[in-house]
């Protein structure tokens, strides 16, 4: 049971940022001084790795819920936006920060990290409850 709520946890976030950054393509690539032409859409690696990353933030999700487990959905709504607001959301900030980008990548990028992590933190609370 364990793996198959990490690998729904994954996937439903993985879903999410299809879907994000489908819409926020062009701010996006904007933000990183990207055009059409400079990004390789056939290379399969990065979503490769974001989904194995993905499922590492969610195996670890899960394990933090088991050893610690939220009572009842909304504590697992509140523990996503948490670790998305309060932990994942400052790392990208530090990183744009420090490589001279627009604050508006930081914005695009916390938000689909943000939401990600409250896609997963309630498909896990509802998978163990």
């Amino acid at each position: 049971m364990g793996i198959l709520t990490v690998l729904l946890a994954a996937v439903a976030s993985y879903i999410w940022g299809a879907i994000w950054y489908g819409v926020m393509a062009k701010p996006w690539m904007a933000a990183n001084g990207l055009t059409e032409e400079t990004i390789d859409r056939k290379n399969p690696v990065p979503y490769i790795l974001s989904f194995v990353a993905t499922v590492l933030v969610a195996g670890m999700m899960r394990h933090m819920w088991y050893m610690s487990p939220p009572s009842d959905l909304f504590g697992g709504l509140v523990r996503g936006i948490g670790i998305g607001l309060f932990l994942v959301v400052p790392w990208i900030a530090t990183n744009n920060g420090f490589a001279g980008r627009p604050f508006k990548l930081t914005l695009i990028d916390g938000t689909y990290a943000t939401v990600g992590c409250i896609i997963m933190s309630v498909v896990v609370t509802l998978m163990m409850a």
